[in-house]
């Protein structure tokens, strides 16, 4: 995470710092990142860089938690306008991170260079965040009535499975270039599935 002398930056020289990253990580896959490229854009020293941050695997993370962050609170907002309804819900959910303009490129480098710690960062989305909603205010959001559940067990576990579904589908939109109508009609017969059951 960032160190303390970046929180202490004025707002308009930490957004740009912001901006220049953000656009780096979108125009290209993690591994080619070049800070020497952030630092020019950002108009910074290279050495006030790592005033900032360790290095910029640490910068990355601090990226994908604002994201998560800002998807997570998304997803309650989209949650209040369904009132509550999963499935409903989810696929808007699904869709809208698929539609994000502004940073379709970062977004699609982050699903086609996954590792562990960006699927943990990702997986924030359901968890506690600073200003965002918590995974239990989340849970609070959503229409148990409608879920064949019995108990908390079964929820906690039914939300992890349409997670896994939702970020395998994301990879695979990026991965294999679909169009976003394919993308949607194949993750729709999924969640079709997972409505129905899967045994007779």
């Amino acid at each position: 995470m960032p160190k303390v002398t970046f929180y202490n930056l004025k707002k308009e020289k930490k957004q740009k710092l912001i901006e220049a990253a953000q656009g780096e990580f979108s125009a290209v896959p993690f591994y080619d990142v070049s800070i020497a490229n952030i630092v020019k854009n950002a108009g910074i020293p290279r050495g006030s860089f790592y005033q900032y941050f360790e290095d910029k695997e640490d910068l990355y993370i601090f990226l994908l938690n604002g994201l998560a962050q800002k998807r997570r609170d998304e997803f309650a907002a989209i949650l209040k306008r369904n009132n509550g309804e999963m499935f409903d819900s989810i696929t808007e959910f699904y869709i809208s991170v698929l539609k994000m303009p502004d940073m379709s490129g970062f977004t699609k480098n982050i699903f086609l260079n996954m590792t562990d710690k960006t699927e943990l960062a990702l997986a924030q989305v359901l968890e506690e965040g600073e200003n965002g909603e918590s995974f239990e205010q989340l849970k609070s959001l959503i229409d148990r009535s409608a879920l064949n559940i019995q108990n908390e067990n079964e929820f906690n576990h039914l939300l992890k499975i349409l997670f896994a579904v939702t970020m395998r589908n994301w990879i695979g939109k990026f991965a294999k270039d679909l169009a976003l109508e394919e993308a949607v009609a194949q993750y729709k017969i999924e969640l079709e599935l997972l409505k129905k059951g899967l045994a007779k």
